[in-house]
């Protein structure tokens, strides 16, 4: 009976907490006021409201601090939404990144696990963590170069980058906006080559009516606080290989052979009766390493927040749509200055920002416009690493080349990127637009000043 009693104080103390925290929410609604020239317009951030903070407490209440609950419901939630059978929460989508590419090694893979000296063809135009699992995995990067526009690989060489070392292909959607899937998969089934979709930035994105991350052997998602939905750090990888789900999971969880969740033991009904060359018979399962694997689980709190972004991702990435088209509609006329974002053939992008590509006949470089955007408030972000082979750490890198690098060297002179995040409401996207309006009038004048004294 005291069980019963203890039970229900506690599930009134639970709700005296949760609505205490709503209030909390509520009162700092008050702090979110824009003050066009004083408020920084961000270029991401977390978008969230009372029911991220209730269920994050809840979950803190439970002090359940590993996987748990919140993690099984948001692996099924990720899994249901994307049409997939296995969703693997990790602790980040560069560890999602590292974990498919380090997959692929399994010996438990036969002849097609991944081996050093093994090619797998990216881009140079990426973020850094696309590109580090397979350097780490001692295996050689062959880069191709993007297009300007969708900033996604220029797939005219893609068939020429084949060698007999060439075992998989792992590309990022870039900012949201799909990569020449078609293609990309024609020639993977050709060529019997893995796939791994890199869907960091693009999580909803479609292509063909298809969602992202579902037509490789595996994809990887982040939910860091400036991507579609957030849970702190965090990332996911995705898979309809049940072998791979067990593979990734062993990687994640130390290099371990035993699947059993945290909490829980004897899964496999045979804890003690396993047979491992080399190793005692009956060691027990929980200890035996089939991988040489790492600790990159989340924290059950994380996945407690993402349960609850999980509901709101259909109307973040509306948001998104909507600023960007904002966006388009408010800087098309500086087309003959700026080389504007166009999405993909065939595609239904998901858009994780504006892309703009200063001309090279402009008359100014991306500094100057880059510098006028954030001395006036309005965040600015470069496409990630631009060309990743002019980077300190990639100098002395073993890889290939296939083609010229033009276009990534394009970006990393003149591209950079604004924000469209839920969080840029419309006063603050008329800000925006109105500091390019600002910069082309006030460049335009001086420009003009400069060709009478000549």
């Amino acid at each position: 009976m005291s069980f019963v009693l203890m039970n229900e104080r506690e599930k009134n103390i639970r709700e005296e907490i949760s609505k205490r925290v709503k209030d909390l929410y509520l009162l700092r609604q008050d702090e979110n006021i824009f003050i066009p020239g004083e408020t920084y317009v961000n270029y991401a951030g977390r978008v969230y409201n009372e029911n991220e903070m209730v269920s994050l407490v809840d979950c803190a209440l439970d002090f359940w601090l590993t996987s748990g609950r919140f993690t099984e419901q948001f692996q099924h939630s990720l899994g249901k939404y994307l049409n997939v059978k296995h969703a693997i929460l990790c602790n980040s989508g560069s560890s999602a990144n590292l974990l498919a590419i380090s997959s692929l090694t399994s010996t438990k893979l036969g002849k097609r696990a991944l081996t050093p000296g093994d090619e797998v063809i990216t881009v140079a135009s990426s973020f850094p963590t696309t590109v580090n699992g397979i350097i780490q995995n001692k295996l050689i990067p062959v880069f191709l170069d993007v297009d300007i526009g969708t900033y996604n690989i220029d797939t005219t060489l893609l068939e020429e980058a084949i060698s007999e070392k060439t075992k998989a292909i792992m590309l990022a959607h870039t900012l949201g906006n799909p990569f020449n899937v078609q293609e990309v998969m024609r020639v993977a089934k050709k060529y019997h080559l893995w796939i791994i979709e890199d869907s960091c930035d693009a999580l909803g994105a479609q292509y063909n009516g298809k969602l992202v991350g579902t037509f490789g052997d595996l994809a990887t998602f982040s939910f860091y606080p400036a991507h579609h939905i957030t849970t702190g750090e965090g990332g996911a990888v995705v898979t309809n290989d049940t072998k791979l789900k067990t593979i990734v999971e062993s990687f994640r969880d130390w290099g371990r052979d035993c699947w059993c969740d945290s909490g829980k033991e004897n899964t496999c009904r045979k804890r003690f009766q396993w047979d491992f060359k080399n190793a005692p018979n009956g060691y027990d399962h929980k200890y035996i390493y089939s991988h040489i694997g790492y600790n990159l689980k989340a924290t059950d709190m994380q996945a407690a927040i993402g349960v609850e972004q999980l509901c709101k991702l259909d109307t973040f990435i509306n948001m998104r749509k909507l600023n960007f088209q904002k966006l388009l509609s408010g800087l098309k006329k500086y087309e003959d200055i700026f080389v504007l974002p166009r999405a993909t053939p065939n595609s239904d992008p998901s858009w994780f920002g504006f892309l703009l590509t200063v001309r090279e006949d402009a008359g100014f470089d991306r500094n100057a416009i880059v510098q006028y955007l954030e001395s006036n408030k309005v965040a600015t972000r470069m496409l990630f690493a631009g060309n990743l082979l002019r980077q300190p750490a990639y100098k002395n890198l073993n890889c290939r080349v296939v083609g010229k690098l033009c276009n990534a060297d394009i970006v990393m002179r003149n591209t950079f990127w604004i924000g469209v995040y839920p969080g840029i409401d419309d006063q603050r996207m008329e800000y925006m637009i109105k500091q390019f309006d600002n910069f082309i009038q006030t460049f335009s004048y001086h420009f003009s000043q400069i060709k009478e004294q000549k």
